[in-house]
């Protein structure tokens, strides 16, 4: 397998050299075909995903005897998100990490697990988002999008952190621009902290806090410190008020042209790099938090009955229809 760290390719290029590139090629060893599945990553070659995926996908090609593989193109080399989710429907990429906000912007049930209070902890959380008696028909709804839903995988808990000062209560954030991904979902959580939401490219981040164009951000202590983004926003305030979740989509057709014996193959590789996932999870958040204080960031605790107090209303305002109640009546059961 070839862990792609870097492509000089961009835009309108980019897509028709990836689409000239059909998946099944033929083994340089002269062994017949193989299938490499490009894979795009928004996170750099040290994050958790890279690491899970590119052990996933050379023991793939070691179990299908060079048949599958995967290559991983980190760094929003193959585009972001959002581009890079089109890119997997039309069969140009053939898999991607995708954060949940994405898929919510095609099947709006998503939005029920990208809430506040939904999951309790990581460990809640990981138990329903690979229940298929939960899930098997939300993952199932984007098939006819040419999009087969392979999991999740954890973002952890995520918090606020900015260049100005300590937030304690909702009231710290008044007028705070605080950069969300784009969902109606995102934006109307910050509005509920009194920051004001500012819909942008996770890529685009760190330039725009170190220039002022956004105050602060949300993300967990791994991509904090992975991005970088503690060398321009020293304050991280314990919010807590979301455990974030990725998706790892395929290309339907590219999943189903998969022999039996080389999607069973597969099927077991993805099920022991969810595994390999949440455990560096927790190793890497615990690093990364002792790294960060090495470093000077300031860390604090907040006034967490007033975040819950304003995240609650969203529960109401987004679990309206009866299978999305369903979802997360399943969901919150499943943490008792």
């Amino acid at each position: 397998m070839r862990s792609t760290k870097f492509l000089g390719l961009t835009g309108a290029a980019a897509v028709m050299t990836l689409t000239l590139a059909a998946c099944g090629g033929t083994d340089a060893s002269g062994g017949g075909d193989s299938t490499e599945l490009r894979l795009a990553l928004n996170q750099t070659e040290t994050h958790p995903s890279y690491i899970a995926l590119d052990n996933m996908g050379q023991n793939l090609e070691d179990a299908t005897g060079g048949s599958v593989s995967v290559d991983v193109y980190a760094n929003e080399t193959l585009g972001a998100q959002q581009e890079a989710i089109q890119l997997v429907s039309d069969g140009s990429v053939d898999m991607a990490v995708v954060s949940g906000t994405q898929l919510e912007n095609l099947n709006p049930e998503f939005q029920v697990f990208n809430l506040p209070g939904v999951f309790d902890n990581v460990e809640h959380q990981m138990s329903v988002v690979g229940d298929d008696a939960i899930v098997g028909e939300l993952y199932a709804s984007l098939e006819e999008q040419n999009l087969t839903v392979l999991g999740g995988f954890t973002q952890g808990t995520r918090s606020i952190y900015n260049a100005k000062a300590p937030i304690n209560t909702p009231e710290d954030m008044q007028g705070m621009k605080v950069r969300v991904q784009e969902s109606d979902v995102q934006l109307d959580m910050i509005k509920a902290m009194k920051g004001a939401p500012t819909p942008m490219a996770f890529g685009e981040v760190y330039t725009a806090l170190q220039s002022g164009v956004i105050d602060a951000a949300e993300n967990n202590e791994v991509s904090y410190l992975t991005q970088k983004h503690s060398e321009v926003a020293k304050y991280f305030s314990n919010t807590n008020h979301l455990v974030g979740l990725d998706y790892v989509v395929i290309n339907t057709d590219a999943y189903e042209a998969m022999s039996e014996e080389d999607r069973t193959a597969f099927d077991e590789q993805w099920d022991a790099a969810v595994t390999e996932h949440t455990a560096l999870w927790t190793t890497e958040t615990e690093k990364a938090h002792t790294e960060l204080e090495a470093a000077g960031v300031e860390f604090n605790d907040v006034d967490a009955e007033a975040f819950q107090t304003a995240l609650k209303p969203l529960i109401e305002k987004y679990v309206k229809t009866d299978s999305a109640k369903k979802i997360y009546d399943a969901a919150r059961a499943a943490a008792k």
